[in-house]
């Protein structure tokens, strides 16, 4: 009987060191999907994040572009891919905007992914043609409530940030503006420049330069705190419209179910590299603000999408309804 319970203890202990090691996360590389083309604002600050984590994680973050439909193609990958923490998504306002743009999106941005964390926020300008009569905000929305709607405010095509910014401005100063759409904010923006239209708000990047050289006429950027890139500008609380606030804000987020371990360690790199030096500069100069470290959660991400996703819905399913008139 001893010597049964011997070879039994024996085969136990064999059986134990045969057992493999649970393999740490991650063991191999990292697919950040990003449900855009190369090259654009979201890419780079997408490509910059995830250099920052291959070092950190001492595995590769690769960036798969997967553009089309406004996000919706690239999102609805992640959406079914394996939730094992190795296929992650960077995304931004679009995760909020597409339940309204697109009523036969085949995913639920609310329900199908598990969150990581909210990044960073780029936020919006309001500016106009040179010779436009108004000089301050107040002015300006002074103007716009007197010549409503022959006041212009382009677009580069409906559900981008200009549009977005544009209904939102329109929805807070309780005032119709005619939204003139283009095929991108290139040439909407040389209308604006031509003076064969009025007004634009996009992000501070696409205006920056123009700006600075004194070719556009800027009134406020669309936020609680002034931006080195734009510091000639003042926020709307300091130009007379406390309250209006628009940004193009970025997450990242991965298939849901994925687990809890699995996000806690793709959160703690990704708060990491958010605080390391040079980072915060690099954003600034692409005109985005990294947002508090605190903020840097999956639940300040599930908040911030949840509250977006029921103020644009509305405002967009109104804004469309008025256009298909």
């Amino acid at each position: 009987m001893r010597k049964l319970l011997c070879a039994f203890a024996a085969a136990l202990t064999l059986a134990g060191a045969a057992a493999p090691a649970a393999a740490k996360y991650p063991d191999k590389p990292i697919t950040l999907i990003l449900p855009f083309a190369v090259g654009g604002p979201t890419d780079l600050i997408a490509r910059l994040i995830a250099s920052g984590m291959s070092d950190d994680l001492g595995q590769q973050v690769v960036v798969k572009n997967i553009g089309g439909a406004g996000g919706v193609i690239g999102s609805g990958e992640v959406a079914k891919a394996a939730p094992d923490g190795y296929t992650l998504l960077f995304h931004h306002i679009g995760m909020a905007t597409a339940p309204a743009l697109y009523p036969d999106l085949k995913f639920d941005p609310l329900k199908d992914f598990s969150y990581v964390g909210l990044i960073a926020e780029g936020p919006a300008a309001i500016v106009a043609r040179k010779d436009l009569p108004p000089n301050t905000l107040g002015e300006l929305v002074a103007y716009m409530k007197k010549n409503q709607p022959d006041v212009t405010m382009v677009n580069g095509g409906v559900g981008g940030a200009s549009y977005l910014c544009a209904i939102l401005f329109s929805h807070f100063i309780g005032t119709k503006v005619t939204y003139v759409p283009y095929k991108g904010m290139g040439p909407a923006l040389i209308d604006v420049l031509g003076g064969q239209a009025d007004t634009a708000c996009d992000l501070t990047t696409s205006f920056a330069g123009y700006l600075d050289a004194g070719k556009l006429k800027g009134y406020a950027l669309a936020a609680p705190q002034r931006m080195d890139l734009v510091r000639q500008l003042p926020t709307t609380e300091e130009a007379g419209l406390p309250g209006f606030h628009f940004s193009v804000w970025f997450g990242m987020y991965a298939p849901k179910h994925t687990p809890d371990d699995v996000i806690a360690t793709v959160n703690a790199s990704l708060k990491k590299v958010l605080r390391g030096p040079g980072i915060a500069k690099k954003m600034n100069e692409m005109g985005v603000v990294i947002v508090p470290q605190e903020q840097i959660t999956p639940r300040a991400l599930q908040e911030r999408l949840t509250k977006e996703v029921a103020l644009w819905t509305p405002l967009i399913n109104e804004a469309l309804a008025g256009a298909a008139k």
